[in-house]
């Protein structure tokens, strides 16, 4: 540089070889997108084992990074992110959790009580109305559909829908799944309380029979069988459900069932959700489809929260058992989190109240359920 001193010329040297001059707007207001997600998981302790992960890897998606996201080129390695993001991808990730969630899960409420599995279907009404909702402002079926499984309220389920349907809208799709997941304790009890009188919050429901190591067993298996020959497309997630679950119940593969519910499940979740966040780059996130995205999430919840409570209101119109209808919130998937919400909302009205095995039921029954819509979705638009 013409009439530049040499120690003039060294500084600007070396900025050009820092970053800074790379940094954009968008990735600044991301920064605040990540703080955020951090304040929501570290102050609030909102699902910080889910939030966290994604929330770190916005943020590497922010900065301009070398060496972790690039492709492959030539001789050139990819990224490291371009090779564990393949998980998601190829769709390793999500079923893996569900393997996870399957050895963490007792079936047990369901099996004892299984006309529960009637709300954890009622919550499903949240997929379909905010499908209905997504392709009224717009979005394809393929995004639609994508979309309205956020009304199930599981994120790998949403995870992995949007990567075979929607693989643009992955970013999204997944934070709003799970910042409405650990948003459940805000969101649903309102909605519960206007829909329920005190009487019904108090109402206190018959002790869960005890259920036998054999009714589980047959139950997973069975379950196995008839959603996979019923919607194909869910195998991979009502597979890997099951067979963590039979891992779980069999009684004779503790070591497996508690690597299925510790190390497998942990180590899965600090990687599909890095991965996810590192998709979450300010030119993908910061435009019109993601704000309608997280508006849609919220109406989603509300309205699978909705459908399980009125559909126990309804059940209890034809039975003598009453069903208290603060356990239908629970039929969104948010295990156990929309359990512990009815618990609470429960004792509220009557400190004596336990409701939280009976919950667990729809509870467990939204898993499956939202698990079968996705898999109808998969089946009805994939290959179209």
């Amino acid at each position: 540089m013409e009439g530049a001193t040499p120690e003039s010329s060294k500084l600007v040297q070396l900025w050009n070889l820092t970053a800074i001059p790379d940094v954009t707007w968008q990735m600044m207001v991301m920064w605040l997108v990540v703080g955020v997600l951090f304040y929501l998981a570290v102050a609030k302790k909102f699902e910080p084992l889910l939030l966290i992960p994604i929330a770190f890897g916005a943020l590497l998606a922010n900065l301009p990074t070398e060496g972790l996201v690039n492709a492959p080129h030539g001789t050139e390695v990819g990224g490291l992110y371009y090779y564990i993001s393949m998980g998601v991808k190829l769709e390793i990730f999500p079923p893996l959790i569900f393997l996870g969630v399957g050895a963490l899960t007792d079936f047990g409420p369901l099996i004892a009580n299984p006309r529960t599995l009637l709300l954890g279907a009622a919550a499903q009404f949240g997929v379909f109305a905010t499908f209905l909702g997504a392709a009224f402002l717009g979005f394809s079926p393929h995004e639609a559909g994508a979309i309205g499984i956020i009304g199930g309220a599981d994120g790998p389920t949403s995870i992995f829908l949007a990567n075979k349907l929607a693989p643009h809208l992955l970013a999204p799709i997944a934070v709003a799944a799970y910042s409405y997941m650990a948003l459940v304790p805000m969101i649903q009890p309102p909605i519960m309380r206007a829909l329920t009188t005190e009487a019904e919050r108090k109402i206190r429901m018959q002790s869960l029979r005890p259920v036998s190591r054999l009714e589980k067993l047959i139950f997973a298996v069975l379950v196995t069988i008839v959603v996979i020959l019923l919607v194909p497309a869910a195998s991979a997630l009502i597979g890997m459900l099951m067979l963590g679950n039979f891992l779980r119940e069999s009684g004779v593969t503790e070591r497996l069932s508690k690597a299925a519910q510790n190390e497998v499940v942990n180590v899965v979740t600090i990687l599909l959700g890095t991965s996810v966040g590192i998709t979450m780059t300010g030119e993908a996130f910061l435009n019109a489809s993601t704000l309608k995205i997280l508006s849609l999430g919220v109406v989603a919840f509300g309205i699978a929260t909705a459908s399980g409570v009125l559909m126990a209101k309804f059940m209890n119109l034809f039975s003598a058992r009453k069903i208290n209808p603060l356990i239908g919130s629970a039929g969104v998937s948010a295990v156990p989190m929309a359990a512990r919400v009815s618990q609470v909302e429960g004792q509220k009205a009557d400190p004596g109240n336990y409701l939280l095995m009976h919950a667990m039921g729809p509870n467990v029954a939204g898993v499956i359920g939202t698990a079968v819509v996705a898999g109808y979705f998969i089946a009805w638009y994939a290959g179209s």
